[in-house]
């Protein structure tokens, strides 16, 4: 994924892995670590291909940011279809406005 964030009015894109407590009881440890790192290769393939920016990583949550929102939504769908056939399903929330930075 690039590594130079859009200004202006940007498109956030949140992720979530659906039930990822019960997966991996479901999967067990070894298995799960499988999907996550999996899950994470097939999102970042797809937001890196519609022009993503990753800004940070929570646990199995990824937030990246795009330049505009259709570009978001076609890298929402290009995940969503990626991980379709595997055990791993994923929340994707999306929010678009003018990002303020605040200093202290």
């Amino acid at each position: 994924m690039s590594r130079e964030f859009p200004s202006g009015t940007v498109t956030f894109l949140f992720t979530d892995i659906e039930g990822s407590t019960k997966l991996l009881h479901e999967l067990g440890t070894d298995a799960y670590a499988q999907a996550l790192a999996e899950h994470r290769r097939v999102l970042r393939a797809a937001f890196a291909a519609h022009g993503g920016v990753e800004v940070d990583t929570q646990g199995d949550a990824l937030f990246v940011a795009f330049a505009s929102a259709p570009d978001a939504v076609a890298a929402a769908r290009a995940a969503q279809e990626a991980l379709a056939s595997g055990p791993v399903r994923v929340r994707i929330g999306l929010h678009t406005g003018e990002p303020r930075l605040f200093h202290r």
